[in-house]
């Protein structure tokens, strides 16, 4: 019996460790819904896409900037970005805590409009909103869109 639980417990153990949820909120940051994000977008917020380059060249949200988390999105950070731009901060979904962590970072750096889009990018494909694949944009189209 001892062994049947514990194999149990190796066997489900992955599935929990893989799904850590994305906290519901960001202090300092406006958490939107799809419907709001999409709002935003229409308006000319800029969306930054954190997730790996891999994944963004699968699609992400039309006209988004790709800034992994992991290796691009501290030159954010840099103080010569205004920080009165719109930001909406994505990744795939619920389920990827980088948007937050995203989300959280660009607060402390001093930016004052920061929109932490927790249903992410699968969100916004489910309700076929304008999509984008392949093209990088990188901190040179920030730079002509911030001056």
């Amino acid at each position: 019996m001892s062994r049947m639980l514990a194999l149990c417990c190796l066997l489900l153990w992955p599935l929990g460790s893989w799904a850590d949820e994305a906290p519901l909120e960001v202090p300092g940051a406006m958490t939107v819904n799809t419907y709001q994000a999409k709002r935003l977008h229409d308006l000319g917020a800029l969306f930054i896409d954190v997730r790996p380059s891999r994944e963004w060249a699968w699609g992400h949200i039309e006209g988004a900037l790709h800034l992994d988390l992991a290796s691009g999105f501290s030159g954010l950070a840099l103080d010569e970005w205004p920080r009165n731009v719109p930001l909406v901060v994505y990744c795939d979904s619920e389920v990827c805590p980088s948007s937050a962590e995203a989300a959280r970072l660009a607060v402390d750096w001093g930016y004052q409009q920061v929109f932490y889009f927790r249903p992410g990018y699968f969100a916004w494909m489910l309700e076929d909103l304008p999509l984008s694949k392949g093209e990088l944009r990188g901190f040179s189209t920030l730079n002509a869109q911030a001056h």
